[in-house]
């Protein structure tokens, strides 16, 4: 069972799609092991985004992150990480094909107006999931209804 990390970003809060978005996590098959709300503060984007801080667009990302709530979570399952980039879409929403999240639901063309995070490696999804929860936080359980996924 790999884990992965996500976090709705705070236009889907403002928008209310979050139920939108976490079905179709759910739909994929994969299970949601941790979640919660919180506002973060710029320490904890920091070091979330730590490998972008140089980057020109990343104060417009840091801004628009500590702008209202978050839902980060948890996700589980084989191979999580690759179902969850494939799901979410491109980065940038021009290259985001429609029927994935970023491209049905994300607005604009730059990064800020990203609508979810997905971690892009095993790494990262550890290293993320550390920032946000602790092992207590998280819940694996067994699906009986895994064999429909």
């Amino acid at each position: 069972m790999e884990r992965t990390f996500i976090m709705l970003k705070p236009g889907v809060i403002q928008r209310r799609i979050a139920g939108e978005i976490i079905s179709r996590i759910e739909k994929k098959g994969l299970q949601i092991t941790a979640m919660k709300m919180t506002t973060l503060n710029r320490d904890i984007v920091r070091k979330h985004y730590e490998e972008h801080l140089e980057q020109e667009w990343y104060p417009l990302v840091e801004d628009f992150i500590i702008s209202g709530p978050v839902i980060p979570m948890v996700v589980e399952g084989p191979k999580a990480i690759m179902l969850m980039r494939k799901l979410c879409g491109g980065t940038f929403v021009e290259k985001a094909e429609p029927g994935t999240i970023r491209g049905d639901y994300a607005l604009g063309s730059i990064n800020p107006n990203n609508v979810i995070h997905a971690s892009d490696s095993p790494e990262s999804a550890e290293r993320e999931i550390a920032i946000f929860f602790s092992e207590e936080e998280i819940t694996s359980w067994d699906d009986p209804g895994k064999g429909w996924a």
